[in-house]
């Protein structure tokens, strides 16, 4: 486990180092096509429920997304970063009800639904560095995530998980633990890629 962690670190360092090169034009204009193409994946287009987070820095960029579902009707949970690292969730009510948190985050300012929120979710946009060809996905190591993922599998709920990420983040592998669970698609400029989530115990 020592050498997976380490070889995440890493992969992690070269994936953010290659993402400071990037300029806010690169990141708005990304988010843009990201967008476009995300809003047509079947699963979000039939969704209700949509758990997903906002981009900040040089993430590929969330607010067009969100505010796109928004306008369909979709119900949009964000994420809240409790003390320790875990996730409760909010309602998206627009841009101008994102507040500054921790860790440069933003987040909404409405009532607080708990952690078992997210299980209401036809669909999952999960953040992260990179996904490889089996559908693994990297994220930044804080391990909130892996908390949601193991909520829903343990109420054995199936939203569609999907990532967005700049097409050179779509690897050939990254390193895997154990309780890494693979996403159903990775949506970059370039378009959507999809991969047979295998199935979980």
């Amino acid at each position: 486990m020592d050498s997976e962690m380490s070889g995440k670190g890493t992969v992690r360092r070269e994936l953010l180092d290659a993402r400071r090169l990037l300029s806010p034009e690169d990141v708005r204009e990304a988010s843009l096509v990201l967008a476009r193409h995300a809003l047509e994946l079947p699963e979000l287009t039939g969704a209700r429920t949509v758990a997903a987070y906002v981009s900040v820095g040089r993430e590929p960029g969330t607010r067009a997304l969100l505010d796109a579902l928004r306008a369909r009707g979709v119900r949009v949970l964000l994420p809240v970063l409790l003390d320790d690292n875990d996730l409760e969730w909010a309602v998206y009510e627009g841009p101008d009800r994102l507040v500054p948190a921790r860790r440069g985050l933003r987040e909404p300012v409405g009532p607080l639904l708990g952690h078992k929120a997210v299980l209401e979710a036809d669909a999952v946009l999960l953040p992260g560095l990179a996904v490889d060809e089996r559908g693994m996905r990297l994220g930044r190591g804080g391990g909130s995530y892996d908390r949601v993922l193991a909520r829903l599998e343990a109420a054995a709920a199936r939203p569609a998980l999907v990532v967005l990420l700049y097409a050179n983040e779509v690897v050939a592998r990254v390193p895997e633990e154990p309780h890494d669970h693979p996403v159903h698609a990775v949506v970059t400029p370039e378009g959507v890629r999809r991969f047979a989530a295998r199935p979980t115990a």
